[in-house]
């Protein structure tokens, strides 16, 4: 990167714990560095709880939040309510055209951007074991059924869970150099996997 970015991760009740700590383990290897920094932020700012119980603290409200250079947006079985929820949905219409780089979402949280209009016309993946109702929601959206992560123009969407770590990397790799994103692989100990096609899920879930 050429300065320093903002990424900003989406929280909400119900959020899927990996879906932002496996990307966020990655960005945070560049925070470290100074070449980023991370905020988080919700509805409303403090604790919110993740679909598996342990808390994140969301730095800012949506209302508050700062310019993001990057927005993640996860999944989790919190995206059913929040899908419903026009707070976030339009919070997601304003500051996506924003984004100076990139919107990426992992698992479910494409069903967010996709009811929020973004990937209406653009391909777009997510969980293949929640695909079923994720395509419902974006009827407008191309919906690759076998991929890890599909990147369309500034939308960068991933399957379930880790394969956010997966997406985040190909970012990470696409912003500063693949060199760096293999750096930040090694220092997690982490095996990625760079082929975007790569999804031996979809056919464990017949799609």
């Amino acid at each position: 990167m050429d300065s320093q970015r903002t990424v900003g991760a989406l929280l909400f009740e119900g959020f899927e714990l990996l879906d932002v700590f496996g990307p966020l383990e990655a960005w945070g290897m560049l925070a470290m560095s100074g070449a980023c920094r991370i905020v988080t932020t919700a509805e409303r700012a403090g604790s919110v709880a993740s679909a598996q119980g342990p808390k994140a603290i969301a730095d800012h409200a949506l209302a508050e939040c700062p310019k993001l250079d990057v927005i993640l947006v996860p999944g989790g079985v919190g995206t059913r309510r929040e899908s419903n929820n026009p707070v976030l949905l339009d919070w997601l219409r304003q500051r996506s055209p924003t984004a100076e780089i990139v919107v990426t979402s992992v698992c479910t949280g494409a069903a967010l951007l996709a009811r929020a209009g973004l990937l209406d016309g653009r391909q777009a993946t997510s969980n293949k074991r929640a695909f079923p109702w994720v395509v419902e929601q974006g009827p407008r959206v191309q919906w690759i059924r076998q991929a890890r992560w599909v990147e369309d123009d500034r939308f960068v969407t991933s399957s379930g869970v880790s394969a956010g770590i997966d997406m985040t990397l190909a970012v990470i790799a696409k912003l500063t150099s693949i060199e760096t994103a293999e750096k930040i692989a090694v220092r997690m100990e982490y095996v990625w996997h760079r082929d975007s096609s790569w999804d031996p899920f979809a056919k464990v879930h017949e799609l």
